[in-house]
């Protein structure tokens, strides 16, 4: 699906917006993140390098505002009674994923970032330390190592371990 999503950003603003703020837009996204990010760069021709940094950077700039308010704007939100029930069942969903990092706190955060599957990734991940009141100080820098990590998986995939080795 993620593929089928970058190629749609890739179809729809190549040629009018260049590639590098293509890739970063689509790193910024939720669901998408640098693991879709990394597939439109890859299906553009970006090098892998320029392709992984650029991707890094968009998936990590929404995350600090993540962490810092999140939990106001659910609130906000959640006053609206047409959206409250998406942003509950968000919550719960969440909550749900964070069960299973509960139990290993910082680890189990890292770990849940780290591992490229769907609903894992920065996002969801923050969305959890703040449920789980893990503060900033802790769950950015383990966010950011497991986005790390789960980025040099997706790489290895989606350009080939000797194309990274080689990019």
């Amino acid at each position: 699906m993620s593929e089928q999503i970058a190629q749609y950003f890739v179809d729809t603003l190549g040629g009018k917006v260049p590639e590098e703020i293509i890739v970063f837009i689509i790193s910024m996204l939720p669901v998408l993140e640098l693991r879709g990010g990394l597939i439109a760069a890859k299906l553009m021709n970006i090098t892998f390098w320029k392709a992984f940094l650029i991707c890094y950077a968009g998936n990590m700039l929404p995350i600090p505002f993540i962490l810092k308010f999140i939990r106001v704007i659910f609130n906000a939100l959640k006053k609206n009674k047409h959206i409250e029930k998406a942003i509950t069942k968000l919550e719960v969903r969440s909550i749900r994923k964070g069960e299973k990092v509960k139990k290993y706190r910082e680890w189990g955060l890292l770990l849940f970032v780290a591992v490229p599957l769907p609903g894992t990734g920065a996002w969801t991940g923050a969305l959890i330390a703040d449920l789980l009141d893990i503060r900033i100080k802790k769950s950015f820098p383990l966010i950011a190592l497991g986005v790390l990590i789960a980025g040099l998986i997706v790489s290895a995939l989606s350009y080939g371990l000797f194309g990274l080795l080689g990019a």
